[in-house]
């Protein structure tokens, strides 16, 4: 069992946790979520010891192993499998003392205790957790100096997971790993025999791995069983529950109070007022429930329709040398509404095949037909380098719209959904989130008819990546994804193709099927998606297609909508510029007449606008059946 009493925690000053306090069963498997900056990293370096609280304790049962990835990545020259199989220091350290022991009772002991942690299954052990990360037997015997960096932070969780620790603490696992990766993670956190709790903004990994969730908001923790979706049914229903009780407290109150205003300065009343006074403060207030604002995200649709298809390949074939292709019998198209998935591991070529589509990278072999006039926009994790640290996203702007109004550039950041209070900061000193808005915004900059985004969502958090499915959806251009989001892909995307040796081809089936042979259920014999004796696969396809029709269909509504909004956006303007005119006394005195005329300009304002919300409201209402149904 893991108790936090008390606990507060400053960070450069600032009080992130105040008098927090939980308690985790043995054996639980909790999600630690809250907004960004709230404290997660933090409490996970108070229970390591590595942070010293303000107050409070955490206690933890006697001679726990808490473990958790190491901060720096390998990169000796030791085979990955070894690297692996030592961070087991016991074992390790058991099999050196085995090779020098003499006294019989001691190498008895040595041997009963490498039977008791299995260590004769060891290499096995490291071996499958490896493989389940993306590495082969090739790859397990290759020095670790020869991987990226995020290999290397792999070959770290592989570490960490085989030493299986009583505590395992996991700071956003998923964020080096593909998708394939990640669900092989969520199969294994399930089964995992100990305590763990995973800091994660992933909402599947939330739903199928744990059975917990530790909700860090307003400096407080608070425990709910279940996964991500349980809570955040529970945490509505309470904050509703709140609210009622506000608002029948202030009720209570304001009742109160009225009767103190009215009798307190009668004699004859006095004594019940007093009465109520001290009932008034006895009653106390009850707190408000505080939302806090999510920036959304917005990408402009484009400004002139491509026809389809917007992308035809015929034996195409693409690498970075001559000769040498990465991808080749490439034989696909892309529409102008298609919203597509890229399935498979890291290193078969999705990052390859986004470059090539968004002409980055030349076809070597076979025809490629781009629709004229065709406009796309490429966001790439690694592009978070290209920003110029010493430029704020107001100067990133300006460098596109050099001739523009101040206005407009900040109204442009804006739109991506950085707040005003970030607009001027250097983008060194702005979060992996900001600098992700950013430079989505300046992807889309040019409004695209064709969005390609790899790995989007890796510095947002929930509802941030809830804010970008619904920009995605929104968006009426073509999108092709990369992720390791599946609740991101299952909410936007309508195809799922796969990238495997050597080519890409349309994958049939759902997530669910792709999930099952990736961790090795029924169906990890046959990559084929199941049937049940029918055309099932067929059937998904075509509810794709659907998918994809009847977004098409409701694009003439929501470009409705949208103009709506920015006739409501330019009304609400006047009628603040109208006021502040009509607020002036002087106006009257010195022309009555333009008083009257601004008087009538704003009723009329005022008419238009109230036809335009309720306008809105209807086809708002409509949109919504439509998606819905």
């Amino acid at each position: 069992m893991i108790q936090i009493t008390g606990l507060s925690a400053r960070v450069a000053g600032r009080l992130l946790i105040d008098s927090a306090s939980v308690t985790l069963p043995a054996g639980t498997k909790a999600g630690l979520v809250g907004r960004n900056g709230a404290g997660k990293s933090t409490l996970f370096r108070i229970i390591t010891g590595e942070l010293a609280a303000e107050a409070g304790s955490v206690s933890l049962p006697k001679n726990a192993r808490i473990g958790q990835v190491a901060q720096e990545a390998p990169g000796t020259e030791e085979p990955l499998i070894e690297i692996v199989l030592k961070a087991d220091k016991e074992r390790a350290a058991l099999l050196s003392e085995a090779e020098t022991a003499t006294d019989p009772h001691r190498i008895a002991d040595i041997q009963t205790r490498l039977a008791d942690i299995s260590a004769h299954s060891a290499e096995a052990r490291a071996a499958s957790i490896l493989a389940g990360l993306g590495f082969d037997h090739e790859a397990q015997q290759r020095p670790a100096s020869s991987f990226s960096g995020g290999w290397r932070m792999r070959v770290a969780l592989a570490a960490v997971l085989f030493s299986e620790p009583d505590l395992l603490l996991l700071d956003e696992p998923t964020n080096y790993l593909d998708l394939e990766g990640t669900l092989w993670l969520e199969d294994y956190i399930r089964r995992y025999p100990h305590t763990v709790i995973i800091i994660s903004h992933d909402r599947d990994l939330l739903n199928t791995a744990v059975n917990a969730i530790v909700h860090l908001d307003q400096k407080k923790l608070t425990f709910y069983r279940g996964s991500y979706d349980q809570f955040e049914r529970q945490k509505a229903e309470a904050d509703e529950l709140q609210m009622k009780a506000k608002a029948k407290n202030e009720a209570a109150r304001k009742h109160l109070q009225s009767f103190i205003d009215r009798f307190r300065a009668k004699a004859t009343k006095a004594r019940q007022a007093q009465s109520r006074i001290k009932a008034l403060e006895r009653m106390g207030t009850v707190a408000a429930v505080i939302e806090d604002h999510v920036q959304g995200f917005s990408f402009p649709d484009p400004e002139k329709q491509v026809a389809s298809p917007i992308v035809a390949i015929q034996g195409g074939a693409v690498g970075y040398e001559p000769g040498k292709p990465i991808l080749k019998r490439l034989n696909l198209r892309i529409d102008a509404d298609d919203r597509i998935a890229l399935l498979g591991s890291n290193g078969n070529g999705k990052s390859t095949f986004a470059k090539f589509i968004s002409g980055r990278l030349r076809a070597e072999a076979g025809e490629a037909r781009i629709a004229p006039g065709l406009k796309t926009g490429f966001f790439a994790q690694h592009q978070l380098d290209d920003l110029i640290p010493t430029q704020s996203a107001v100067e990133h702007v300006r460098r596109r719209m050099p001739d523009a109004p101040e206005a407009k550039v900040r109204s442009r950041v804006a739109q991506m959904g950085l707040s005003t209070e970030k607009m001027d900061t250097p983008a060194k000193d702005l979060s992996g989130g900001e600098k992700a808005r950013l430079l989505m915004g300046l992807a889309a900059f040019d409004q695209p008819n064709l969005l390609i985004l790899d790995e989007p969502t890796n510095h947002l958090d929930i509802d941030s990546r809830n804010a970008l499915i619904t920009a995605l959806n929104d968006y009426s251009g073509a999108v092709i994804l990369i992720s390791h989001d599946r609740h991101l892909i299952e909410a936007t995307a309508d195809r799922l193709w796969l990238v495997r040796d050597g080519t890409v081809t349309s994958y049939d089936g759902d997530l669910e099927d792709y999930r099952s042979v990736i961790v090795g259920g029924p169906k990890a014999k046959d990559d084929k998606p199941r049937t049940n004796g029918s055309d099932e696969a067929l059937s998904k396809a075509d509810q794709r297609k659907a998918n994809a029709d009847r977004r098409a269909s409701l694009a003439p509504l929501r470009k409705k909508i949208n103009e709506i909004e920015s006739l409501t956006g330019k009304l609400e303007k006047l009628i603040q510029a109208l006021d502040a005119e009509l607020a002036d006394p002087a106006l009257y005195e010195k022309a009555p007449a333009k008083a009257a005329q601004r008087a009538k300009e704003r009723s009329d304002a005022a008419a238009k606008l109230a036809e335009a919300e309720e306008r809105w409201l209807e086809l708002s209402a409509e949109y919504e059946d439509a998606m819905a149904s």
